[in-house]
């Protein structure tokens, strides 16, 4: 199981906030480039990137922002969700530096787009799911899709999806515990890559989420807390990799 460590930015900061709630957005960092830094010296592959703004609004307002963390990351690669709604979009964020593109209200309301990055980008493509009571969310999780979340992740993954990645809104930014029953329930529907988002408070829950069947987690504010070790979190999932007990994917 993959650990992914994440930055989300606002207005250019490192910033986090309690499920989904613009109000609660608080700064966490001062440098995202050296937060990025830190991640990649922990031993971290890969950095799990948000531009709140563009999921707001679909305007990208952090772009230097994003190469500079790209850049400051190497060798490790990161992933960008936030405001990716066309073939346009994910050239911009190649050309940054970015690795794989994170797709996420466009996968509702553009499936031919979802096809076509696939086609186009493979691996290198990922689609955000956001739920809240197993409804998705998109727009910044702001506006109710009238989507259900399962139905959504069998459709991207019949569109050539590889990844999917999945937040319970709910259990984001809470430090409860993540949501396991939507989580096991998308892996009995699902072959692709799941890659688990929210909640992440202590080492027990990546164990959790290990035994539930995920290729990976995405860990934010446990981070930032103090309540998890990045290094020591890389070092269990290598020890279970080399135990052969990966996830599903």
């Amino acid at each position: 199981m993959e650990i992914i460590p994440a930055i989300d930015l606002k207005d250019g900061r490192c910033v986090r906030m309690l499920q989904g709630d613009f109000g609660t957005v608080h700064e966490v960092a001062e440098d995202p480039a050296a937060v990025a830094a830190a991640y990649r010296a922990a031993g971290a592959a890969l950095i799990h990137v948000v531009d709140l703004d563009g999921a707001k609004d679909g305007v990208r307002r952090n772009e230097s922002v994003v190469a500079a963390i790209a850049a400051a990351a190497a060798p490790a690669r990161i992933e960008l969700g936030g405001g990716l709604r066309a073939m346009t979009d994910l050239a911009r964020a190649d050309a940054l530096g970015v690795w794989r593109f994170v797709i996420g209200s466009a996968a509702v309301t553009d499936p031919a787009f979802v096809r076509a990055a696939a086609a186009r980008y493979g691996e290198r493509v990922a689609v955000g799911i956001d739920a809240r009571d197993g409804r998705v969310r998109t727009e910044g999780w702001l506006r109710d899709a009238q989507t259900d979340a399962l139905d959504l992740a069998r459709a991207v993954e019949a569109l050539g999806v590889r990844t999917i990645i999945f937040t319970d809104i709910a259990a984001d930014g809470a430090l409860a515990g993540p949501s396991l029953a939507p989580l096991r329930a998308l892996r009995a529907a699902c072959a692709c890559r799941l890659v688990a988002s929210g909640g992440v408070s202590a080492p027990e829950d990546l164990a959790r989420l290990h035994e539930a069947g995920m290729d990976g987690v995405i860990v934010g504010k446990a981070l930032y807390a103090g309540r998890l070790d990045l290094a020591e979190s890389l070092r269990a999932a290598g020890a279970w990799a080399a135990a052969g007990e990966g996830g599903a994917g």
